[in-house]
């Protein structure tokens, strides 16, 4: 009979042959992070002491971009992305926030699921057109650029194939998002209009110009503009408005806390939907 050390070595061997054999899902990647490690005295993050360096040091904006990119923010960054984050954090009793407030009313104790539901309402609708507005500025640039088509050409291509302009178009603000124009207007009184903040201008201007009927640039515009300007990674161009988008879902359940109207809004919901039969019984 094997001793039972004997048994357990083998028993280890024989899941890592298991393991060898078996095929990871998914693209295999080091097995490594940038982002933070500590020790039983010490917290690094990326490569800054958190306790003597960076608490009391940064602001959380900063610390954010440091957290995301790996970088400390210039002056302009910081205050942009203060700017981003303001401007698209609170929207009102928008689906988001009434999903979060009915989740808490159900459960006061849960408040970080409520938090969840309302980020998980966070699709492309409500929140996901900045990264594909970014996307759409990153790759009209580049079409301009490599291949010499002009702006009209491709704005013309988009409105006669019956698409749609990311970040174009709001049901409130008409004629234009007057958080839009701040921030652009920002970026050219601190003298930082790049290629993408010129490019949501031009864009602007001949969407005006072509479009059959007006066509406001949203913020959900303006916003990726800014962040590419200013060498933010494009593959975290969302969790700007995320971040922002939790600080007024937190608000929001505060309130409800103390002045509940989770359960009326979902009472108003039910009263303004009628049940149609969708079929004739015999």
């Amino acid at each position: 009979m094997l001793q039972p050390a004997v048994c357990l070595r083998t028993n280890r061997a024989k899941l890592r042959r298991k393991g060898r054999d078996q095929m990871q899902i998914g693209k295999a990647g080091k097995a490594t992070t940038s982002i933070s490690t500590a020790t039983h005295d010490s917290i690094t993050v990326r490569n800054h002491d958190l306790v003597n360096e960076l608490m009391g040091g940064l602001t959380f904006t900063e610390y954010f971009y440091l957290l995301t990119t790996g970088r400390k923010a210039t002056s302009d960054q910081a205050f942009f992305l203060d700017v981003l984050l303001v401007s698209i954090a609170e929207h009102g009793l928008v689906p988001t926030n009434q999903a979060a407030r009915m989740t808490y009313a159900a459960d006061p104790d849960f408040l970080q699921g409520a938090v969840a539901a309302g980020l998980l309402g966070c699709g492309k609708v409500i929140l996901g057109t900045t990264e594909i507005a970014g996307r759409f500025l990153q790759d009209t640039q580049a079409r301009i650029d490599r291949n010499g088509e002009t702006l009209d050409d491709i704005i013309i291509g988009m409105r006669d194939a019956g698409r749609r302009i990311p970040g174009f178009g709001h049901p409130l603000h008409k004629p234009v998002d007057p958080r839009a124009q701040r921030i652009l207007e920002l970026v050219e009184e601190r003298g930082v209009m790049g290629p993408y903040s010129r490019l949501a201008r031009d864009v602007e201007a001949s969407v005006s110009r072509l479009w059959s009927k007006p066509l406001p640039m949203n913020v959900s515009f303006a916003i990726p503009a800014v962040l590419l300007d200013l060498d933010f990674p494009p593959s975290v161009l969302k969790a700007v408005p995320i971040l922002a988008r939790t600080a007024s879902l937190l608000a929001h359940l505060a309130e409800e806390s103390e002045t509940p109207i989770g359960f009326t809004l979902a009472h108003h919901a039910e009263m303004g939907i009628t049940c149609e039969p969708s079929g004739s019984s015999k």
